[in-house]
């Protein structure tokens, strides 16, 4: 447990008699781009919903008529000159918050406690057990289980996907030579459809998470501390009343 402790930032508090412990779990790099990114991609999958109804296909050996037809109510911009004004405007918000997420996880370290690396591996088995299975819930000793930062390495990959497609569409004259490497703009433009469709299965799982393990996750994406963290715990430790 010391060890463990000694990755984060930490402070005890008496309270009622009662020792309490908030640790520094979220940076405002990573809050920021957090929130930025959850706005982008709302606006992002909205307006390229209605962007993709202006050709509902991925090529021409795919029939070219409501290939998928998502309810207009689901998209943003009204018509495709709208929706291409919104997905070109937040691109650049989604693209600058994903550089800001990366670039800081890789100079501070902090990705270890976020993102999926192969000491991680084993962990995965027991965490689905649990979570599908139920099975015994493993120890938890750090701020992320390996299930849960396999989950947010797809939404990386994903977010990464959408972004080089996406340069695909935006400027295929320039980037033709991304466009060959992905198989073409017809291709492209599916990869980047499916990239999406990974960000949407994320979603779900992620809101599921944050709400199985409390208000304590929310509020510290909000505020950077979580209080009394589990795994600062010791082993069969209730929680503080």
């Amino acid at each position: 447990m010391a060890a463990t402790a000694l990755k984060y930032k930490a402070v005890e508090a008496a309270v009622k008699g009662k020792p309490r412990r908030a640790v520094y779990e979220h940076p405002w790099a990573v809050r920021f781009a957090h929130w930025t990114t959850a706005v982008s991609l709302f606006v992002l999958i909205g307006s390229g919903l209605r962007i993709f109804l202006a050709f509902p296909s991925f090529g021409p050996k795919i029939p070219q008529f409501d290939l998928i037809h998502p309810p207009a109510s689901l998209t943003l911009g009204g018509w495709l000159g709208g929706g291409l004004q919104w997905h070109f405007t937040f691109m650049w918000i989604f693209a600058g918050a994903g550089v800001l997420y990366l670039s800081y996880q890789l100079v501070t370290g902090h990705y270890k406690q976020v993102l999926f690396t192969p000491k991680d591996l084993p962990g995965v088995w027991p965490m689905a057990r649990y979570y599908f299975l139920f099975g015994r819930k493993p120890e938890v000793t750090d701020a992320y289980n390996p299930l849960q930062k396999l989950a947010y390495t797809w939404s990386v990959f994903c977010g990464a996907a959408s972004l080089l497609t996406g340069i695909v569409m935006y400027k295929p004259v320039q980037f033709a030579w991304l466009g060959f490497l992905l198989g073409g703009y017809h291709i492209a433009r599916l990869w980047h459809f499916l990239a999406m469709c990974g960000l949407l299965a994320f979603i779900p799982g992620h809101l599921i998470m944050v709400a199985l393990h409390g208000w304590n996750n929310f509020y510290s994406m909000l505020t950077g501390w979580k209080k009394d963290p589990e795994y600062l715990r010791a082993p069969g430790q209730a929680p503080p009343q």
